[in-house]
């Protein structure tokens, strides 16, 4: 019996078989300090675990409107406008299983085989996926390093837009790489899906993780938002990646074909978590308050053992909770020619696990510089310093 030849173009998310693989190794005794994976070791909230519960009491644990219900389209609508500066009804919502699936809903929404649709790379590796495994051409775009972080390579995104490009994946404060926008790279964004008409997916996913100061969105500049679509999740702000709750906000019609697009794949969002986000986002900050300060005191943790490492110097992200630094030094230093050669040495060596640049899409053919990245959102401050601490040992010898 046939396996459909589609199947072929289907990506995946790597970093969770270097999850397998610390797994493993810790399986033989060891004690591994987990930079692998964005996850979150800190609790719920109370205030949302209380409102699941009673929801679950109260029977909402049967099928809901595909849409979501009206009360968290409500509190989500307003809450995404009122922290972007623009207006959005419940019409405009659509909730979802998650941040991901917003992904492949949209791109099925707005593209036809052989359409073009720009996604960053390094970036997360399911956009690629979702775009060539339904008969796209994913066209990357890339970053440029600097003293403060990262810049996107504004020349060569705008001389990849064709007369088939029909989308722009657009993820500020982004993982892996932490890059954030200025205002001035925002707007020439903005100005290039104006001129050539392009629906753009705003990957919202970190846009509540800032450290410092306020975030910024594309859809509150002039023309974007009647072509933007944003990704939003509950995972990361409340701590409940498990949860499997997000949704997609945006211009009337694309929410409806997101939404039909839900009726054929899971019917709807868990009843019962939908009646807590509304809680979450209504409720007291008290718990997500903490859950930030705790990642803030865990960057500056993370960001200080790598800085101390002979050989690595990166300025501190104020958003995301992900490190993305250069090692080309070490590479040479351990004459190593290979990011996997590092990765499992580290992991064998000093029981610190990370990924690489090459779980986060396919590198291109001109990329000469050598970058790992490390999650600190699911591994304690004390950690954090033991593991830096072994790593630099093991960094600064040759």
């Amino acid at each position: 019996m046939q396996v459909a030849k589609q199947i072929n173009s289907l990506g995946t998310e790597t970093a969770f078989a270097v999850s397998v693989q610390a797994g493993k190794w810790a399986e033989k005794g060891h004690k591994v300090y987990p930079f692998h994976l964005g996850d979150i070791n800190l609790a719920t909230p109370d205030n949302i675990v209380d409102a699941t519960l009673k929801a679950i009491r109260d029977g909402k644990t049967g099928y809901c409107p595909a849409n979501g219900i009206l009360p968290l389209r409500e509190a989500l609508s307003q809450d995404v406008g009122v922290n972007r500066g623009v207006t959005y009804g419940p019409e405009n919502v659509s909730i979802q299983p998650g941040g991901k699936p917003t992904i492949g809903k949209f791109i099925a929404a707005i593209m036809n085989p052989g359409d073009e649709v720009l996604y960053p790379n390094p970036g997360y590796p399911i956009y690629e996926s979702q775009i060539e495994y339904q008969g796209g051409n994913a066209i990357p775009y890339s970053y440029i390093q600097t003293q403060d972080g990262f810049n996107i390579d504004m020349d060569r995104l705008t001389s990849s837009i064709t007369d088939k490009t029909v989308a722009l994946i657009y993820n500020n404060y982004q993982n892996p790489i932490t890059a954030e926008s200025s205002q001035e790279e925002m707007e020439a964004i903005a100005e290039l899906a104006i001129k050539h008409d392009l629906w753009v997916l705003a990957d919202d996913a970190y846009y509540e993780m800032i450290y410092e100061g306020n975030a910024r969105s594309i859809v509150a500049i002039p023309g974007m938002q009647k072509r933007t679509i944003i990704l939003y999740t509950f995972s990361k702000k409340f701590a409940m990646t498990g949860w499997r709750v997000g949704g997609a906000i945006g211009p009337e019609k694309i929410i409806n074909i997101i939404s039909k697009l839900n009726v054929n794949a899971e019917s709807c969002t868990t009843h019962f978590i939908q009646h807590a986000m509304v809680e979450a986002l209504k409720g007291p900050s008290t718990g997500t308050d903490k859950i930030l300060a705790t990642l803030k005191e865990r960057r500056d943790a993370a960001v200080a053992g790598l800085n101390a490492i002979n050989g690595i110097q990166i300025p501190t992200p104020r958003s995301t909770f992900y490190l993305f630094p250069n090692v080309n030094a070490i590479m040479e230093r351990k004459g190593f020619h290979r990011l996997d050669q590092l990765q499992v040495g580290s992991l064998e060596n000093t029981n610190v696990s990370f990924c690489t640049r090459e779980h986060f899409g396919r590198p291109s053919s001109d990329e000469t510089d050598f970058f790992i990245r490390f999650a600190y959102s699911g591994i304690s401050t004390d950690d954090i310093n033991d593991g830096m601490a072994k790593l630099k040992v093991y960094f600064e010898t040759s």
